[in-house]
């Protein structure tokens, strides 16, 4: 298939094909962002779904923050995989990681919600 009608153009109109062996890694990095986004917002449907002994509202803020970061990742799964395939086809440096930080500390603000409401429930 020719680069003008690969999507999106942005990414595959610049450089040149790489060996298949990077693009396939690329690709396996972004589905793995995917799958944390699902266990994101399964995360966040459980603590509403269950009755877990954690007081309601900080229950609720921990489920908002982890739905969405849920939400949030596939965005950012989606930007680092472009940011990626065009250094990759341009035969440049990989950009820095710009979603970990995030992640971090969202996943550690959820957490110590629930921490929390497990002691004041």
């Amino acid at each position: 298939m020719s680069d003008e009608r690969r999507f999106p153009r942005w990414v595959y109109g610049t450089g040149t094909d790489p060996d298949a062996r990077f693009a396939l890694a690329n690709e396996r990095t972004f589905l793995a962002w995917i799958r944390t986004s699902l266990a994101l917002l399964a995360a966040g449907v459980a603590l509403e779904a269950l009755d877990l002994p954690v007081q309601a509202d900080l229950r609720f803020a921990a489920a908002l923050v982890l739905v969405g970061l849920g939400v949030l990742a596939p965005v950012l799964a989606w930007v680092g995989w472009a940011r990626a395939e065009r250094a990759i086809r341009r035969s440049s440096s990989l950009p820095a990681p710009s979603a970990f930080g995030l992640l971090v500390v969202g996943v550690c603000v959820a957490g110590g919600l629930v921490l929390v409401g497990l002691a004041v429930a």
